[in-house]
């Protein structure tokens, strides 16, 4: 019998037929800090987090019994791989299952900014009937950069082309694909778009990629928008942006710190500001569910 322990919340359904499956013995037990974890997971097999729970160097080290580690998400900047795969210990994740949530998120986002719909929406709660105050602009017509090209850039693209956007993208590596985008160089997208979307992992080369250097090449009065991973955007610098308005307006779902210690710019007036929401819809949580199933009966059972 195989031990799976289930360390974040996730979608009931595929909790059910994890479950029913003959050879496993499925625990769900949630909301544990690194101490708990680490005199939990000794008698696990395999473990599995969405992003609340950080699988660490000594949890690796305290999981004498662990094969196989799994994300329900697309990154895996929660778990320490490096030191898993010296264990031996397999890691996965699901990257496509949350592509549309987030992609959809991030186009959300960027139609909140520009048509100033917090705003608009905080003012009639408060009884007002502000009208002329939120005057917004339209995307049709508008350069969107997308930092990073992997499926989300390209779901986000996607959509973008069908608002009569132009689309320009940076990545670090050529992108495939029969939709109508430029690539191009950071500096170049920094220079020309009106709207920049990250899409990025977090990693020792991306943090900070955003910084005031990075500002400074950007357009006067650009949006900014990131549903990727809080570190990859200097939030000192953004606030900063903001506050001399190089940067028009951001929409912000992740921080570096979450949830943050210090709400500055969430309280900016031209901030938006989500709680990690991007790949909470069910449906992307259903479909990170059944492919976690599917991993843990492959490499498990099979």
């Amino acid at each position: 019998m195989k031990k799976v322990l289930i360390c974040d919340p996730m979608d009931p359904d595929a909790f059910e037929e994890l479950k029913s499956i003959s050879g496993l013995d499925v625990t769900l037990k949630t909301g544990m800090d690194e101490e708990e974890l680490v005199s939990t997971i000794p008698e696990f097999h395999a473990a599995v987090v969405r992003g609340a729970t950080k699988i660490t160097k000594p949890v690796i080290e305290a999981g004498t019994n662990l094969k196989l580690l799994v994300r329900a998400g697309i990154g895996l900047d929660n778990i320490d791989v490096a030191e898993a795969e010296k264990k031996g210990i397999q890691v996965f994740n699901t990257p496509s299952a949350t592509t549309i949530s987030v992609a959809e998120h991030t186009f959300g986002l960027m139609l909140a900014t520009v048509r100033n719909q917090g705003k608009a929406n905080i003012s009639m709660k408060e009884h007002k009937w502000e009208k002329k105050k939120f005057k917004g602009t339209e995307l049709y017509g508008k350069t969107l950069g997308i930092i990073g090209s992997g499926r989300i850039g390209l779901a986000v693209a996607e959509r973008a082309i069908a608002f009569g956007m132009k689309v320009v993208v940076f990545d670090i590596v050529d992108v495939q694909t029969p939709l109508d985008i430029q690539q191009v160089e950071l500096d170049e997208l920094l220079a020309q778009s009106d709207v920049i979307s990250l899409h990025l992992p977090f990693t020792a080369s991306t943090k900070h990629l955003i910084s005031d250097k990075a500002f400074g090449k950007m357009k006067d009065g650009a949006i900014i928008i990131n549903a990727s991973r809080g570190g990859v955007v200097d939030e000192e610098a953004l606030l900063r942006a903001l506050e001399s308005g190089k940067v028009r307006a951001a929409a912000i779902d992740v921080f570096e710190k979450e949830p943050p210690d210090d709400f500055t710019l969430v309280d900016h007036p031209n901030v938006i500001a989500m709680p990690h929401i991007g790949a909470a819809a069910s449906e992307g949580q259903k479909r990170a569910g059944f492919e976690v199933v599917r991993i843990l009966r492959e490499r498990l059972i099979s």
